[in-house]
């Protein structure tokens, strides 16, 4: 028992929200990591608050889906923070009138704004990076955000994404194929071809990595 993960001898997504003290433990044990992922996409502490507090609402009707054997905790809130945030910016776009999200926030303690400034602050080169990838298709672009930015294995990546790990490694292929062109190309901007660079050689190159495995 002393060798096990640490994550593995707690109360998992479905046992927490039956109990109050356990989503509670739950909450403590991730809410860093989910605000971190959404210090990345947003840059403004009340959004960042309130995406985060959502995330965590979501999990009470998600718990269920939860599968160990997919990969960790961790990346399977990554998933429902994607769809969260996607919907957030669904919505934004929607708005005809931007005030009604001021008027409708929940107000933050100062304290909290200075924790939350300082995340958006830490979280900027991936905000950075996301921008670079924009250009990118859908499909290809969240493979490769979730392995480059987020730091997930290409395995926790489809668990989020729901989709097949072969699936996730042809999009990572053509990411990665894409980058490396456009960093060649000088079509970018000079940051966002050091990014592309950067993202070229940080991700994975899977196709090898998975035929050794014996999982391609």
């Amino acid at each position: 028992m002393d060798g096990a993960k640490p994550e593995r001898l707690r109360s998992g997504p479905a046992e927490a929200v039956r109990d109050p003290e356990l989503f509670e433990a739950f909450y403590r044990r991730h809410v860093d990591a989910v605000l971190r992922f959404v210090a990345r996409r947003v840059d403004d502490p009340h959004t960042a608050a309130d995406l985060t507090a959502e995330i965590f609402l979501a999990v009470l009707d998600s718990a269920h889906t939860y599968q160990p054997r997919l990969g960790s905790e961790t990346a399977w809130l990554y998933g429902i923070a994607r769809n969260v945030v996607s919907s957030e910016r669904r919505r934004v776009a929607r708005e005809a009138e931007r005030d009604r999200r001021f008027f409708g926030r929940r107000l933050l303690e100062p304290d909290d704004i200075v924790r939350i400034e300082d995340k958006l602050d830490a979280e900027s080169p991936g905000r950075r990076a996301l921008a670079a990838l924009e250009r990118l298709p859908e499909g290809e672009r969240a493979v490769l955000e979730l392995i480059v930015v987020d730091q997930l294995t290409l395995p926790e990546a489809a668990a989020a994404l729901g989709i097949r790990q072969v699936t996730a490694r042809v999009r990572l292929h053509r990411a990665r194929k894409a980058l490396r062109g456009e960093a060649g190309s000088g079509a970018a901007s000079k940051a966002d071809s050091t990014v592309a660079s950067t993202a070229v050689e940080t991700a994975p190159d899977t196709s090898l990595l998975y035929v050794r495995r014996g999982e391609a």
